[in-house]
């Protein structure tokens, strides 16, 4: 197995190993600690079916719940991460997010398999939040400390939400579920401390935090503008590139990530688990 680090404060690629076939725990570990280590990793050149996609996610964790997708036939636990060449709502979770952040246990990782790529745009961002928290200002760090922030999924996929039934009659190809569950709210400490590495970081979500706990919603927003932008500074920010039959893995407990666009004119199709969390 060689382990390459990319240039970023996060992400590192993998070779060296086929993950179409069944790993032994020992491997498992090492591959368990570069992903904590490096918060995003990379593996190309994978020839997976989607019964190895499901296999090598429970390496890690029983399957996380994905609240508003649809799922492939024949395969529960697998999204279709989709946009056809002649699609023009607008670009999937181009927002900085955690996913599913707004859960009472958001899921620990998730995992993408590129299928079809188009040959220019499509890369993913990620921001490390381990980074972003360390790089704080001493006394906006102090104050993060002591905030609880309060996440819903009601922008997004509440009825009336950008992803509501009326998005997905514009020509989505992506099977996304609104439904009124989505105006639920469950509330996180704005700092989280790592189960595995004992570090911190930021646990923010433009998409999905609606405010502070006892907070004036115009303070709350004007603060949270604050945080977001140091948030995505670009120092932070690793921009992947995707590649066919490529596997990417990352620790939702340590970034943020998001969508580009750049590739009109082209299918896009990658498949999606994730990897549930055992407590906040």
């Amino acid at each position: 197995m060689q382990v390459e680090p990319t240039s970023s404060t996060c992400g590192a690629h993998i070779t060296g190993i086929d993950l179409s076939q069944d790993l032994s725990a020992d491997c498992v570990a090492e591959l368990r600690a570069h992903w904590v280590e490096h918060k995003v990793l990379a593996f190309p050149g994978q020839q997976l079916t989607d019964d190895d996609l499901e296999r090598f996610t429970q390496y890690f964790g029983d399957f996380g719940e994905d609240p508003f997708f649809g799922h492939i036939e024949g395969h529960e636990h697998i999204a279709a991460i989709q946009r056809n060449a002649d699609e023009t709502t607008p670009i999937f979770a181009e927002i900085f997010h955690s996913d599913w952040s707004f859960m009472d246990v958001p899921p620990a990782g998730t995992l993408l398999y590129g299928i079809t790529i188009p040959p220019h745009g499509g890369n993913t961002l990620f921001a490390d939040q381990v980074a972003a928290y360390e790089r704080l200002p001493d006394k906006l760090r102090d104050t993060a400390g002591e905030l609880t922030a309060i996440h819903s999924a009601r922008r997004g996929y509440a009825p009336g939400g950008m992803y509501d039934a009326e998005d997905q009659e514009s020509g989505r190809s992506m099977k996304i579920i609104a439904s009124e569950r989505a105006l639920e709210t469950h509330e996180h400490p704005f700092v989280r401390t790592h189960r595995e590495t004992g570090r911190k970081a930021l646990f923010s979500s433009a998409a999905y935090i609606i405010g502070f706990a006892g907070m004036p919603q115009e303070e709350s927003d004007k603060l949270l503008m604050e945080f977001y932008a140091h948030q995505s500074a670009e120092d932070l920010v690793y921009s992947h590139p995707w590649q066919k039959d490529m596997l990417v893995m990352w620790d939702n407990r340590s970034l943020l990530h998001a969508a580009t666009g750049g590739y009109d004119g082209h299918d896009r199709l990658l498949h999606r688990t994730t990897i549930a969390d055992t407590e906040f």
